[in-house]
C-alpha cells in the first residue's frame, strides 16, 4: 500500500504492462460474423505504444493514457483468405466514443478481397469504440484503490471527499469490479504485479513506491509499401551494391563474413551502415517472404539489439510489395527515433534511389 498521509501527494503508477494484457484480453478473436461469405476477425495484437498512468493527487484518482494500438487481423472473402491489419493511432484519456480512427489495411490485397472492407466497418469497430471507450473507466476501478491510503485512515475532510467522489464516479459507471474486469476474458492477475507507483511530493522530488521492474523494451508497427514485386524490394535489403547506393554510404563488413564472398548478406552475416552508427546481422532469410535483422544504434547499451521481422507481401494485381513489419526489442523511450530513422534512412532513399513508389 502506498505511504501517502492523507492522499495529499501526488502519485504516479504505470500501467502499460496491465493495458497490454486488458486488449489483449479484450479484444483477440473479435469478428464480424459471416455475412455473405465474408468473415474477419482480430487475430493477435501487434503492438501498443504510448503511455498508460494512473494518478492521485489530493484524494483525487484520474487516468492519464495516449495508445497507438495495431492488430493483425484474418478472414475470408468466399474461399479467398486474407490477413491485414488495423490500426489505431491514438487511444486517449480524452477521446470521445466517435473519435477513433481506423486504418484498414489488406495483405496481397485485390479488389475481391476489399470486398471485406465494409464488413468490417460496419460489424467490427463499433465493437471496438465501445471497448477502447471502457478502458479508461475499467483502468481507474482496477488500479484506482492501491495508490491511496484506506479512506478510514484519511484525516484530512478535503482528501477524504475527493477520494468518495472519485470512487463514486468510477463505480456508477463499471458497476461490480467483476463486470469491470470480466466483460469478455478476465486479465491475469500476475500480469499487474509488473505496474508501478512514485508520489512525488511538494518539491517535486520522486519516491517510488513500487518498483517490481517491467519491460524495458517496447515492440514497434510498421507497413511500408513499395511498387515492386516483392523478390526485389527483398533483395534491396541484402544485395550489398544495393544497400550501398540507397544509404549513400560504404558497407563495414565483419571478419566472419569474409569467407562468403557473395554479393547478397547470408544468415550469420554482420554488417555496418552509415559510418557505424548501425549496426544488423541476418538472423533469417527467405527469398521474397522473410527477412529478419537483429538491429542496434551505435549508442544503444552494448549488445542491446532489437528485432526486425519482416514479412513481405506481394499484391500482383496492384502492383505492389507491403512489407509487415513487426520491430521489437526497442528500448523505452526510442520508439520516435527508430521509427523516424527506418522511414528517413531507409525508406525514402529507396524509393527515391529506384523508384519505388511515392515519397510523401
Amino acid at each position: 500500500m502506498v505511504v501517502n498521509p492523507n492522499n495529499w501527494h501526488w502519485v504516479d503508477k504505470n500501467c502499460i504492462d496491465w493495458a497490454r494484457e486488458y486488449f489483449k484480453s479484450k479484444l483477440v478473436q473479435l469478428n464480424t460474423g459471416e455475412h455473405d461469405g465474408k468473415y474477419a476477425e482480430i487475430k493477435s495484437i501487434l503492438s501498443i505504444e504510448g503511455d498508460c498512468e494512473v494518478n492521485q493527487r489530493k484524494g483525487k484518482v484520474i487516468s492519464l493514457f495516449d495508445l497507438k494500438i495495431a492488430m493483425l487481423i484474418g478472414g475470408h472473402v468466399n474461399k479467398d483468405e486474407f490477413e491485414g491489419s488495423i490500426v489505431v493511432p491514438e487511444v486517449a484519456f480524452d477521446s470521445n466514443i466517435d473519435d477513433y480512427q481506423f486504418e484498414i489495411s489488406i495483405y496481397k490485397e485485390t479488389s475481391k478481397l476489399n470486398e471485406v472492407k465494409p464488413v468490417i466497418r460496419e460489424y467490427l469497430l463499433s465493437q471496438l469504440r465501445s471497448i477502447f471507450h471502457q478502458f479508461g473507466k475499467d483502468l481507474l476501478f482496477e488500479h484506482g484503490n492501491d495508490i491511496q491510503v484506506p479512506e478510514e485512515q484519511v484525516q484530512s475532510q478535503y482528501t477524504k471527499a475527493n477520494q468518495q467522489n472519485s470512487f463514486a464516479d468510477v463505480s456508477s459507471t463499471t458497476g461490480s469490479k467483476k463486470t469491470a474486469t470480466t466483460v469478455n476474458k478476465s486479465i491475469p492477475v500476475k500480469d499487474i504485479s509488473s505496474s508501478k507507483a512514485v508520489v512525488k511530493t511538494l518539491d517535486n522530488k520522486d519516491i517510488p513506491i513500487v518498483n517490481t521492474g517491467g519491460a524495458n523494451t517496447v515492440t514497434i508497427h510498421l507497413e511500408p509499401s513499395f511498387n515492386v514485386p516483392a523478390v526485389e524490394i527483398f533483395n534491396t535489403f541484402i544485395d550489398k551494391e544495393r544497400i550501398m547506393m540507397w544509404s549513400r554510404s560504404p558497407i563495414r563488413e565483419f571478419d566472419e563474413n569474409k569467407s562468403t564472398g557473395s554479393q547478397y548478406f547470408m544468415v550469420g552475416d554482420r554488417f555496418e551502415l552509415f559510418n557505424g552508427n548501425i549496426e544488423s546481422e541476418v538472423v533469417e532469410s527467405k527469398l521474397g517472404s522473410k527477412l529478419v535483422l537483429k538491429w542496434r544504434l551505435k549508442d544503444w547499451r552494448e549488445n542491446l539489439y532489437s528485432t526486425m521481422d519482416m514479412e513481405f507481401h506481394e499484391s500482383s494485381e496492384y502492383h505492389e510489395t507491403k512489407i509487415q513489419l513487426t520491430w521489437s526489442g526497442i528500448p523505452v523511450g526510442e520508439e520516435d527515433r527508430v521509427r523516424a530513422n527506418f522511414e528517413d534512412y531507409y525508406v525514402k532513399p529507396i524509393k527515391l534511389t529506384f523508384g519505388f513508389g511515392v515519397v510523401l
